[in-house]
């Protein structure tokens, strides 16, 4: 019987994340239950109409977006800061080109496939919205449970896995695309907060793309180093790539 390997830091940092994210939830659906005013933050100008926990919330927010357009070593996955020239660790071979655009093209036309998918479900969103079946409100609540979700897909089981078919998220193409898929309800809502949550989203999604046709080595195990399972030490991964870990 294969022995249990001890939880890594970086794991426990990102369950204690994931638990911080489901009190944000939890916070949001009293917030609704017993002051839904507060969520009018979201529209137009209401951004500056005084101050509130949510403001707290959008500068968390915009926060963690910030780190990932800097090379950090504070327990951020590698999966995330891959983009890097500081985290990349070539290989002493010689990079297969050939082999290497075939996987970015690969990749990409998985990811773009999540893209579309994601797309959809934000315009079921949006006619729900449009038809006054949902507010503002239930926008809010989408996008926080979208933010608890990113964390169980990393830590727990990730649906996009399916579609994407990498093993981990080290190796994820769009592990970067997180806060613009969480974010993407609030381009329905016209307003200070909304759109400078999904702007800024928006521009950590274009640096990535740009960055993954820019620098393709970075972002596959077999020209970097930092993403084999065998120099990893994020070990965020649970059933996907253990048996790997000693190769």
């Amino acid at each position: 019987m294969q022995k249990s390997q001890p939880m890594s830091k970086t794991r426990k940092i990102y369950f204690l994340r994931l638990f911080g994210r489901i009190a944000v939830l939890l916070m949001a659906v009293v917030l609704y239950i017993t002051k839904k005013s507060e969520f009018d933050i979201l529209s137009g100008l209401n951004f500056f109409d005084g101050f509130s926990v949510l403001h707290l919330l959008w500068a968390v927010w915009m926060w963690d977006m910030v780190l990932q357009l800097i090379p950090v070593k504070a327990h951020i996955s590698i999966g995330s800061q891959k983009v890097f020239s500081s985290l990349f660790r070539p290989i002493k071979e010689k990079i297969n080109s050939e082999n290497l655009k075939k996987y970015i093209k690969d990749t990409t036309n998985a990811a773009y496939k999540v893209m579309v998918l994601w797309i959809v479900l934000v315009l079921v969103i949006g006619v729900l919205y449009w038809r006054h079946i949902i507010g503002i409100a239930e926008i809010f609540l989408i996008s926080v449970f979208f933010y608890v979700a990113d964390l169980i897909c990393v830590l727990i089981w990730c649906p996009f896995r399916l579609t994407m078919g990498n093993k981990c998220c080290t190796t994820c193409r769009i592990f970067n695309w997180d806060h613009l898929m969480m974010f993407s309800p609030f381009i329905l809502v016209p307003g200070v907060y909304s759109y400078t949550l999904a702007g800024f989203a928006l521009a950590i999604w274009v640096v990535w793309e740009v960055c993954v046709f820019t620098f393709p080595e970075r972002f596959w195990e077999n020209s970097n180093m930092a993403l084999k399972c065998s120099e990893c030490t994020d070990k965020l991964c649970t059933q996907y790539c253990r048996k790997l870990r000693g190769k």
